[in-house]
C-alpha cells in the first residue's frame, strides 16, 4: 500500500494579521497568498504608498528565484550544474550565494547537511521545489538505488571559481532545498525595504521574515504549532520586529507505504529519513537562511549537537525544540508567550 499523506507546510501559525483590528486608518496594507514553490507563500505589506502592483513584484522575484534554485526546471542554474557532465557552468551570483551558504552548513554540520544529495532527494521524490513530473511520486527506493546514489554524495567534490560551480563527480546532483527558500524570503524583505516599505510580513511555507512592526506600532506575533497537533495547538507565540522565524520538522512532508511513515529530511550517510529526538525545530535568526539551515541541523543532528552549534553561527538569536518525547527546549534569547 502507498498512500501520501498531505501535510501542510505552513507549520507558523502568524496570528499578526488576526490581531489588526482597529489598524485600518492607520496605514494602508495589501496582503495576498499564492502557490508557489510546492507551498503557499504569503506577503502583506504596509505603508502610505503601497499597492497590489508591489505584491506583485515581490512575488514576481519569488518566482525568478525559484527558476535558478530549482532542481527541477530546466534551464535553471541547478540544472544545468546537475546536467553538465563535469564541466564547470557560470551561474547568477545569486545562486553562488546560495551554495555558498549550503557549503558553510555542511561544513558546520560536519556533512550532515549536504546539498549534494539531490540524487538521493530525487529517489524519494523530495527536494524539489516544484514537484511536476510524475517520476517524482514519493516513493521508498530500492536499496540499489540508494547504494549508487550515496556514492554521488559529498559536499567536497564542489568547486566554485568565480561565478562558475564544478562537480568533480558527473553523476552528482545538488539539491538547494534546504536553504533555497530562507534565501529567497529574505530577498523578498530587502526587495521591499528598498522600495520603501516600513513593514511587511513574508511567509514562504514556515519561512517567516518580518520587516519593521505591525501597522499599529507592535511587533508580528508568530504562533509555533505542536507537532501533530490540531491547527490552534500551539507551543506559544514569539514576538519579532525585523528578524525571521524558520522552522523544520519531520512532519512536514511525509508518506506511508506499506504502514511505515517515511518524511523528507534525508541522512546523507545512509538516504533514509534521519532518525534523531528533535521533532521540529524553529529558529529565531536575524534572516531567513540561517533559520532554516540550523533548523534542518538540529533535526539532522539531534538536540545535544545542535545545542552547541547555534551559538556558532552569526545571526542566531534563539531556538524552540520539540523532542519525540514531547518535550520542549528552549536556546538563545527567545521568549515564549500564550497566544
Amino acid at each position: 500500500m502507498h498512500m501520501l499523506k498531505s501535510i501542510s507546510l505552513i507549520i507558523i501559525i502568524v496570528l499578526s494579521l488576526l490581531l489588526l483590528g482597529g489598524c485600518a486608518e492607520q496605514s494602508e496594507q495589501v496582503s495576498d497568498t499564492r502557490l508557489l514553490m510546492d507551498t503557499y507563500g504569503m506577503i502583506t505589506i504596509h505603508g502610505d504608498d503601497v499597492d497590489s502592483q508591489l505584491l506583485d513584484d515581490a512575488f514576481a522575484l519569488v518566482e525568478e528565484l525559484e527558476g535558478l534554485f530549482s532542481i527541477t526546471i530546466e534551464g535553471s542554474d541547478v540544472w544545468r550544474i546537475n546536467n553538465a557532465d563535469g564541466e564547470a557552468v557560470a551561474v547568477d551570483e545569486r545562486t553562488i550565494e546560495v551554495i555558498r551558504a549550503g557549503l558553510e552548513f555542511a561544513e558546520l554540520s560536519d556533512g550532515m547537511l549536504d546539498i549534494t544529495i539531490g540524487r538521493v532527494s530525487r529517489l524519494w521524490g523530495f527536494g524539489t521545489l516544484e514537484n511536476v513530473e510524475a517520476s517524482l511520486e514519493s516513493r521508498v527506493p530500492r536499496v540499489d538505488e540508494l547504494e549508487r546514489a550515496l556514492e554521488t554524495v559529498n559536499y567536497g567534490q564542489m568547486t566554485i571559481i568565480g561565478n562558475a560551480v564544478q562537480l568533480s563527480n558527473t553523476d552528482a546532483w545538488i539539491d538547494l532545498g534546504a536553504v533555497a527558500k530562507g534565501y529567497i524570503a529574505d530577498a523578498v524583505a530587502e526587495f521591499l525595504i528598498d522600495r520603501g516599505v516600513k513593514g511587511a510580513l513574508i511567509d514562504l511555507g514556515g519561512d517567516v521574515v518580518t520587516v519593521g512592526y505591525r501597522q499599529d506600532g507592535s511587533p508580528w506575533r508568530i504562533a509555533l504549532q505542536m507537532p501533530y497537533g490540531d491547527a490552534d495547538d500551539w507551543i506559544g507565540v514569539v514576538e519579532v520586529a525585523g528578524s525571521a522565524v524558520v522552522a523544520s520538522g519531520i512532519y512536514q512532508r511525509q508518506f506511508e507505504e506499506d504502514g511505515i511513515m517515511y518524511h523528507h529530511i534525508l541522512d546523507p550517510t545512509t538516504g533514509m529519513p534521519v532518525v534523531s529526538d528533535v521533532v521540529s525545530a524553529t529558529i529565531i535568526a536575524e534572516n531567513a537562511i540561517v533559520g532554516e539551515g540550523l533548523s534542518t541541523i538540529a533535526v539532522l543532528v539531534g538536540s545535544e549537537r545542535a545545542s552547541e552549534l547555534f551559538g556558532q553561527v552569526q545571526g542566531f538569536i534563539g531556538a524552540v525544540i520539540v523532542l519525540d518525547s514531547g518535550e520542549v527546549l528552549q536556546f538563545g534569547n527567545v521568549e515564549l508567550m500564550g497566544g
